[in-house]
């Protein structure tokens, strides 16, 4: 009887001795390097590794690489879910929530990137965190710029407090990814396209860290445009669930403010954030996502800028928890309705007529002696706090506003627009048959280009066009895209070219702005006066011409450019859209 206590109790102890020393290993798998220096953050080997851990430890975790991106390496995507709910049909057949969050989209700036390490490995070893997996499940790209993150330092930012070394802002091809959603330069951007739309989150984070003014706030946020969401969206954010983040990030110690975009010093006011589709946050919108950017204060030490992105990781999972099912029959109403809805705002500009109050925190700004070039320089006092009531000017107007054509052509060899249009989920009709159709088109009338290039494109703005219908040929091939489709914002805001992201703002359709034919003057003469005398009508128009502009009445080649463009001769592709509007059926 006691040779069979004993052997009990040595089971016991082995047992006990087993499971502790799991645990010290388990423990020293899912460390990080924030847990042992609070100035450091992970290199991209640590994270994958941390990552790949956490997903061998866990049956909550599944772990893949996908895609690419232009450092030749894929995306690794983590989902955090319980009973197995590892992909998008099971968690809607669940009716859960899901929350996407995107790290490292500028790796210098990677405070969400140890913030999420340690909120996945919350999940893992709470099991009160654990349980809220019951409604909601969290997708998380660790690093969105792999490039940028491998392509580490301590010095490229400048104006930064740490941490102790970090990643790059731009990606391989030394592009910023938070400004390549639309235009897909980057395969990172492709990428994250088609991770997006295989998701369709029900909301994003997209973690920053800011540059801007000196003020006593760790974290300030960036959310969707109000303005720009659909009404119902719109309010659901910004009277549910913005004042519960705030209000539940300021019980826990990190006041919020919405992010300083001044123009000027703060005390004079600041302006919310116009995230085109561009943007994260922009892009997320298109799909109907409410988006959030973080975006910690560059001069707090990097501890509090992790520790408050961690937190507000929470919050927001913690307010899904009770409400995402909400959202998620707001969000399925609203695509259904866009699907409905006839006319859409393009382009907005900001109401500088209406502003809210905003209670905020300031360090006064004074001015000295620069002992760089001895003149005066700004500097921001912080043994002089101040706090008061400034304007915040947070309401946008729409300014230009279209109605929806029953359908777009897009002819077959524009391919690069065709596929992202397939991989953002738009329903798409490849023509059988060559087919004349009565349809809709614009001549790109007047545009300003950018002088410099913009993330490697002379991008154009103000674009202004004129409409005329026409009978025209489509070959087998070309494809017909009908709007009475939940993409309908996508589809609208990146082919109407009046759009500020529009794919023609972005110089996907440059070949039709240069003549591909001209004239040489001693031969057209002849026949430019063949051309008067033959059509009276085109005469008036350049006689009218010179008498309303002196110079075009004294410079002679602009007089036959004039007759050559109201002639047959002239090419009717030149600044002709290729993309037709069907407007009937």
């Amino acid at each position: 009887m006691a040779f069979r206590y004993l052997f009990t109790i040595l089971g016991c102890l082995l047992l006990h001795n087993l499971y502790s020393q799991n645990k010290v290993n388990q423990d020293k798998a899912l460390s990080i390097p924030f847990d042992i220096d609070k100035n450091k953050t992970a290199t991209y080997e640590e994270i994958r590794t941390f990552y790949t851990e956490l997903d061998n430890l866990s049956p909550l975790v599944d772990v893949n690489d996908f895609g690419t991106t232009d450092s030749g390496q894929p995306l690794q995507v983590v989902v955090i879910a319980n009973d197995n709910h590892f992909s998008p049909e099971d968690n809607r057949k669940a009716g859960k929530t899901l929350l996407f969050i995107n790290n490292g989209i500028h790796p210098g700036e990677p405070d969400g990137i140890d913030a999420a390490m340690l909120f996945a490995r919350e999940f893992v070893k709470n099991p009160k965190s654990s349980a809220i997996l019951k409604s909601i499940s969290i997708v998380i790209i660790p690093v969105y710029n792999i490039d940028g993150c491998i392509n580490r330092s301590s010095t490229s930012r400048a104006n930064q407090n740490g941490p102790e070394a970090y990643g790059f802002r731009a990606n391989a091809k030394n592009l910023d990814l938070n400004r390549d959603f639309i235009k897909c330069d980057s395969k990172n951007a492709i990428s994250f396209n088609q991770i997006f739309n295989y998701w369709q989150p029900d909301v994003m984070i997209d973690t920053h860290t800011s540059n801007g003014a000196d003020y006593p706030y760790t974290m300030t946020l960036i959310a969707t445009q109000k303005d720009k969401l659909h009404p119902l969206l719109s309010e659901f954010m910004t009277q549910n669930m913005l004042p519960y983040l705030y209000k539940d990030m300021d019980k826990k110690g990190w006041e919020m403010t919405p992010y300083v975009f001044s123009r000027g010093l703060p005390d004079l006011g600041i302006y919310g954030f116009m995230d085109t589709p561009r943007y994260s946050s922009g892009y997320a919108a298109l799909h109907h996502t409410i988006s959030f950017m973080p975006e910690t204060h560059m001069l707090k030490p990097y501890k509090d800028r992790v520790e408050s992105t961690l937190e507000f990781l929470k919050s927001t999972t913690e307010y899904l928890f009770m409400h995402g099912t909400q959202l998620a029959q707001i969000r399925k109403e609203v695509r259904h309705l866009v699907k409905n809805q006839q006319t859409f705002p393009l382009n907005y500009t900001i109401n500088t007529q209406k502003a809210d109050s905003l209670l905020f925190k300031g360090y006064t700004a004074s001015y000295k002696k620069s002992e760089v070039s001895g003149l005066e320089r700004l500097y921001y006092d912080r043994n002089k706090p101040w706090q008061k009531v400034i304007p915040y000017f947070n309401h946008y107007l729409p300014e230009t506003v279209i109605k929806k054509p029953f359908a777009y052509i897009v002819p077959q060899a524009y391919d690069k627009i065709i596929e992202l249009m397939k991989i953002n989920g738009v329903n798409m009709h490849k023509l059988t048959q060559d087919t004349t159709l009565d349809v809709e088109m614009y001549l790109i009338e007047k545009f300003d280009t950018a002088k410099n290039p913009y993330e490697g494109h002379y991008n154009h703005s103000q674009t202004e066009v004129s409409t005329f219908s026409t009978r025209k040929k489509y070959y087998k091939g070309d494809y017909l895209i009908y709007t009475h489709q939940e993409s309908n914002r996508y589809i609208v805001e990146t082919l109407e070219p009046q759009a500020t992201d529009s794919w023609f703002n972005w110089n996907f359709f440059d070949g039709i702005l240069a003549q591909k034919e001209y004239f040489s003057d001693y031969v057209f003469e002849d026949l430019a006066a063949d051309i008067l005398n033959k059509n009276p009508e085109i005469r008036t128009k350049l006689e009218n011409k010179k008498l309303s502009d002196e110079k075009f009445a004294s410079d002679g080649r602009a007089q036959l450019d004039f007759v050559y463009k109201n002639s047959p001769y002239y090419e009717p592709t030149h600044n002709l859209y290729p993309v037709a509007r069907l407007i009937n059926p």
